[in-house]
């Protein structure tokens, strides 16, 4: 059976917390089973945007069931080791319910470059795969310590340990239908690959995406398909994907309502059964 979460771009009007906590305080008994954040510093000259930690922390202590994430968060624009400590802090406020979205950010030329930081794929997919390593040595609570081309730590040892064991879950994005990505992705907890020209996804395309994750890891059981796209599409073809083996319908608002219409959408509830 396919989950169904709201995947919220938090600027303009959604970068108020106040908004998107009354946002997330309506999807909640309206049977969402997730809320997540985007994570942006700039978006265009001028335009508001929020801090997705603040915001999901606010949101996390005005729910009790949702689950909730950033999604995503580019993990080389980020100390990892702080990511680590701001995640099991916000997995112990939210009683558990943290998903933790990677990947390596987009667009470089103004999240990156802006402010002098790598722009190259390959220079951020190898800091990405240096984080994720740092992420689970620390929150495994043994002693820990890393040394790699982009990242040093000492031995340290992490506490608390988040409340999610073995660890907080990961979902890796990816563009579609990048196989790099997509093989990290199969490392972890959750797939989450992103449709470059924002079209709704197909079922032949979640077929697809399912058959590639069972032969990068031999199993798919337990292991999260996400994909997103339209209200209106996920209501429409929420039966196909899931039998297509997706696991996880992200819906995002459309880019021309108005947070009103987001709010009554919401409200509505995933719309199917």
């Amino acid at each position: 059976m396919v989950r169904f979460g709201i995947s919220v771009p938090n600027f303009g009007d959604l970068a108020n917390p106040g908004v998107l906590v009354d946002l997330a305080v309506r999807a909640e008994p309206a049977g969402w089973d997730g809320f997540f954040v985007w994570d942006h510093i700039v978006i265009g000259d001028g335009v508001a945007v929020g801090d997705p930690w603040v915001q999901l922390s606010a949101i996390a202590q005005a729910t009790e069931r949702i689950l909730l994430g950033p999604m995503v968060t580019p993990l080389p624009r980020r100390r990892p080791w702080v990511v680590a400590r701001q995640a099991a802090t916000l997995d112990h406020l939210s009683g558990g319910r943290l998903i933790l979205g990677v990947g390596i950010g987009y667009p470089p030329e103004t999240e990156f470059a802006t402010f002098g930081e790598p722009t190259g794929d390959r220079v951020r997919a190898d800091m990405l795969d240096e984080g994720l390593s740092i992420l689970d040595g620390m929150w495994s609570g043994s002693a820990f310590s890393h040394t790699g081309d982009h990242y040093t730590v000492a031995e340290t040892r992490f506490a608390p340990k988040p409340m999610q064991q073995p660890r907080i879950p990961i979902w890796v994005a990816a563009e579609w239908p990048n196989r790099r990505p997509l093989r990290r992705a199969a490392r972890f907890d959750g797939a989450f690959p992103v449709k470059m020209d924002l079209s709704d996804w197909t079922p032949d395309e979640v077929a697809a995406l399912t058959t590639m994750m069972r032969a990068d890891r031999g199993d798919v059981s337990g292991f999260e398909i996400v994909v997103g796209g339209s209200f209106e599409a996920g209501r429409a073809l929420a039966d196909s994907y899931g039998e297509a083996g997706a696991t996880w319908y992200l819906a995002s608002p459309d880019p021309d309502g108005t947070t009103d219409d987001l709010m009554a959408t919401v409200a509505e509830g995933p719309g199917v059964s």
